[in-house]
């Protein structure tokens, strides 16, 4: 599965691509961290365009947040343009903790969860982890 990292979360998706590595699971699913720059997206492209891009490449979109201002925000993007066959938005709940291991090691786990059972997660939005 690919992921679109948020733009603010580039240093943060170094060490969960390492929880990951470390504990074993890219011996069992395919992930990739797709960065904005590799997207070609700026970053300060739209909540809209950002979700429209994932949703297009079949990508999860992790975030920790997107800015709730504006038309384009994600929520009223989701709101107006999920569907029962769109991917979720994963945010981590709480970047303050993401350096704590154990936080990070729940994040990964919750992430390979939702792996795990895509299809179900297909439609509901946003997801928080972990």
């Amino acid at each position: 599965m690919n992921f679109l990292i948020d733009h603010n979360l580039e240093g943060y998706a170094v060490q969960l691509l390492g929880t990951l590595a470390s504990q074993g699971w890219f011996e069992m699913f395919s992930i990739r961290f797709l960065m904005f720059h590799e997207a070609e997206l700026a970053d300060d492209s739209s909540d809209r365009i950002v979700w429209r891009f994932a949703q297009e490449n079949q990508m999860i979109l992790l975030t920790a947040n997107r800015r709730m201002k504006g038309v384009d925000n994600l929520e009223q993007t989701i709101r107006e343009e999920n569907t029962t066959s769109s991917l979720p938005v994963v945010t981590i709940a709480s970047l303050d903790r993401f350096n704590d291991r154990e936080y990070r090691e729940r994040c990964a786990v919750r992430l390979i969860d939702i792996l795990l059972d895509i299809e179900n997660y297909k439609g509901v939005g946003r997801i928080f982890i972990p």
